[in-house]
């Protein structure tokens, strides 16, 4: 299954990191591609209905939330992650575009 990004954001972000931090991320989206829902904790986890959490352990520690839609992988933002809870802010935002997604 073949990911994309939906926001430029997500770019600018993927672009900043340093070459080993990038290189995870692309490994980790990889895997994303070829085990598609059958990928598990610790590397993946549900949020909520249609929202997934890519988890890439880092200097970091890199969150990508990604849904799945017609056969494809949308990531739809990237954080890097500094408490043990994900802010209600960042699931929102994913949230806001996983909406968009759907109805455009």
């Amino acid at each position: 299954m073949k990911s994309f990004t939906i926001h430029t954001d997500i770019n600018k972000f993927l672009d900043s990191l340093q070459k080993e931090e990038r290189s995870k991320v692309d490994r980790a989206v990889e895997m994303l591609e070829i085990k598609e829902y059958r990928i598990e904790m610790p590397f993946s986890r549900k949020i909520e209905k249609d929202l997934y959490e890519l988890r890439i352990k880092s200097e970091h520690n890199i969150r990508i939330f990604y849904t799945f839609y017609q056969n494809s992988i949308y990531l739809l933002h990237i954080i890097s992650k500094k408490s043990q809870k994900l802010s209600k802010k960042d699931i929102d935002t994913a949230r806001d575009r996983l909406n968009t997604l759907h109805y455009r």
